[in-house]
C-alpha cells in the first residue's frame, strides 16, 4: 500500500521551523507563534499549525471544502490544504473519516462507505498515469492511512463546461464535439481502473480536474467503496452517466429551470424522460435541443427512469460514445 511511518517531530524547534515558513509563504502569512500538533486527530489540527509526517513538516493552510449535493461551502475538516517546508509543493493532507450511507439508484441500493484503505492502494495502482491524482499514504500518530495528495491547479469538469459558449446551441455546434472526445479519454481511465479490479466509487463531474499543466483531464478522490451485489460498476456508471448528461445539457436540465425558461418543453417532457438518479433531471434532452443526434440521445437514456437495460462495463459506453462522436454533425454553429 505504500504506506510509512510518523517521523517524530521533536528535531524542529519553533525557531526553525519559522525560518521555514518565511521562505514559503509571504511575511503577512508568517504567524507569530507555530505548534508541531499530533496527527491523531484532523480536529485539533488547524490553520498555521505543522504536522510532520515521514519526517516532512507540513504547515497547514485551509481546510478544503465540500461539493456533493450542493454543499460547496461545506468545509471538509479532515481534508486540508498544506504547504511542504522542505519543496515549497503545495499538498492535500487526508486524514481518514468514517462515513456510511446508502444510495437507491433505481431499484438497486448500494451501499456506500469510505474506504482510506481502498484510496490507498488504487494510489499505488494509478502511480505516473496523468489521468488520476497523484500521492502516497503514510500512517498518521493513531496508525491510520494519511494520504497526502498533490494538488492539482486546473478547473473542474463542471466550470468548464458552464464556461463555454453564449449558448446551448453555440456550444453544441462549436465544442461539444471535443469535450465529448476528453471526456471519452476520461472514461478510458475509468475502464483501467475496473479491469484493474477497481471501482471509483465517488465519480462525479467535480471529481473530473482538467491540469492547467499538462491539459489533461485527472480524476480524484477515489476513497468512497460500495456494496455492488449483482452490478459490480453499477454505482460508478451512473455516475459517468450524470457527468455525460451534464456536459452534453451544458449543465443540469432541471424540471424547475424549464419551469421557468422554457414552460413549453417541459410539457412534452414526461416521466421516462427523467434522469433515474436525480429525478428532477431531464435526460431525454432530444425534447429540449432537438439537434441533439439520436445516436447520442440513446446513450443518454440509458440513464432514464424508463431505460430498459443498463449499461454494465465502461466499455459499452465507450464504444456506443465513440459511435455517436463519429456521426456528430461537425458544423460549426453560425
Amino acid at each position: 500500500m505504500g504506506e510509512r511511518s510518523l517521523a517524530s517531530p521533536a528535531v524542529l524547534t519553533e525557531k526553525e521551523l519559522l525560518r521555514m515558513i518565511r521562505r514559503r509563504v509571504p511575511p503577512e502569512r508568517v504567524p507569530r507563534r507555530v505548534t508541531i500538533k499530533e496527527t491523531a486527530d484532523f480536529f485539533r489540527v488547524d490553520y498555521d499549525d505543522v504536522v510532520v509526517l515521514d519526517d516532512v513538516p507540513y504547515f497547514v493552510r485551509n481546510n478544503e471544502r465540500e461539493g456533493r449535493f450542493g454543499l460547496e461551502d461545506e468545509q471538509k475538516f479532515w481534508v486540508k490544504r498544506a504547504i511542504n517546508l522542505l519543496t515549497g509543493k503545495v499538498v492535500i493532507l487526508k486524514w481518514v473519516f468514517r462515513e456510511r450511507f446508502n444510495a437507491r439508484i433505481g431499484g438497486l441500493v448500494f451501499e456506500c462507505a469510505r474506504s482510506p484503505r481502498k484510496e490507498a492502494r488504487i494510489l499505488e495502482l494509478v502511480r505516473g498515469r496523468p489521468d488520476f491524482m497523484q500521492g502516497e499514504t503514510v500512517l498518521d500518530s493513531a496508525g491510520n492511512p494519511l494520504r497526502v495528495l498533490d494538488y492539482i491547479r486546473g478547473k473542474t469538469l463542471s466550470e468548464i463546461t458552464v464556461g463555454i459558449g453564449s449558448s446551448h446551441e453555440e456550444f453544441f455546434f462549436s465544442f461539444y464535439a471535443s469535450l465529448l472526445e476528453e471526456f471519452i479519454g476520461a472514461l478510458e481511465a475509468i475502464k483501467f481502473l475496473h479491469e484493474s479490479g477497481e471501482k471509483h466509487g465517488d465519480i462525479r463531474r467535480d471529481h473530473l480536474i482538467k491540469d492547467h499543466s499538462t491539459g489533461r483531464y485527472r480524476w480524484i478522490d477515489f476513497d468512497y467503496t460500495y456494496s455492488h451485489g449483482e452490478s459490480r460498476f453499477g454505482y460508478d456508471l451512473f455516475g459517468l452517466g450524470n457527468v455525460l448528461l451534464f456536459i452534453t445539457g451544458r449543465g443540469d436540465v432541471t424540471t424547475n429551470r424549464l419551469l421557468k425558461e422554457n414552460p413549453d418543453a417541459l410539457e412534452r417532457i414526461a416521466k421516462d424522460d427523467l434522469n433515474i438518479v436525480f429525478h428532477n433531471r431531464v435526460t431525454n434532452l432530444q425534447k429540449i435541443y432537438p439537434y441533439i443526434p439520436d445516436a447520442l440521445n440513446r446513450v443518454l437514456m440509458h440513464f432514464s427512469l424508463g431505460a430498459g437495460v443498463y449499461y454494465e462495463h465502461t466499455r459499452e459506453l465507450i464504444e456506443d460514445l465513440g459511435e455517436a462522436r463519429e456521426r456528430l454533425d461537425d458544423r460549426v454553429f453560425v
